[in-house]
């Protein structure tokens, strides 16, 4: 049955690695012919799964201020680079555009089943846009290629601070001239979702239960008594009392 929110929420805000986009498949699809004509013994969901295993040390580096901010395409090379020296490869030894074509992985990535019909529904009532660790060219680029329909493209140097960071979430609403409540942040991620709820956020929980692969422990239910619960967009928008 319909779950109203508040009579306040103006904007849904995306997470989007994971909860809009299918980043595991995506990213191995992208990187098997690379490794197939350099290193055929890699597999590519592993490289995959480790590249991503980067990220969140690599944005902690700057939400310490080790670092100043740094685009999340800056990071993803670096990263790449350590993957690839992880699997035997020597990356000064590959060609500058081939990896920077390969970098871009991130930029193709295929959005869940669900997620461009559900983001229309939820459209005809609210605004729409990525609250993403992901930079502006990022987010154009996977919405150009998959049809994500935002009414707004934001990316982390919006914030200028990766999530879970309150600036984050709070930057954001202040460029949009919004409240925090009128805020509403959907993601497969407790973390996220506690991380917004922190910042005075409204909060929904879609889980996507093979984000990680066979034998996802994580984000598998609730953590908490987020506002609203749905196993898919569509459902999230059923429960939000979107037309259909």
């Amino acid at each position: 049955m319909p779950q109203t929110p508040p009579e306040d929420v103006r904007i849904l805000l995306f997470d989007v690695f994971g909860t809009v986009v299918d980043w595991r498949s995506s990213v191995a699809r992208e990187v098997a012919p690379f490794l197939a004509r350099h290193a055929p013994g890699v597999d590519p969901t592993g490289f995959a799964v480790a590249w991503r295993r980067r990220y969140q040390p690599a944005m902690e580096a700057v939400r310490s201020g080790a670092r100043p901010f740094t685009r999340l395409d800056i990071l993803h090379r670096e990263n790449l680079e350590g993957v690839l020296q992880e699997s035997g490869l020597d990356p000064a030894a590959i060609d500058a555009a081939e990896l920077d074509q390969l970098n871009k992985a991130w930029h193709r990535l295929d959005p869940w089943p669900d997620s461009v019909a559900g983001l229309a529904r939820l459209k005809q009532r609210f605004l729409i846009a990525p609250l993403s660790n992901g930079n502006i060219a990022l987010m154009l680029n996977l919405a150009k290629r998959a049809g994500l329909p935002w009414d707004a493209i934001l990316g982390a140097e919006v914030a200028r601070a990766y999530k879970p960071s309150p600036a984050a979430y709070l930057n954001t609403a202040e460029i949009l001239g919004l409240a925090p409540g009128q805020c509403m942040l959907v993601a497969a991620h407790n973390n996220d979702l506690a991380a917004a709820r922190r910042a005075g956020f409204r909060t929904a929980f879609v889980p996507r239960p093979t984000e990680h692969g066979p034998g996802q422990k994580t984000d598998l239910a609730p953590e908490q008594d987020w506002d609203a619960v749905a196993e898919s967009f569509p459902a999230l928008a059923d429960r939000l009392g979107c037309p259909g």
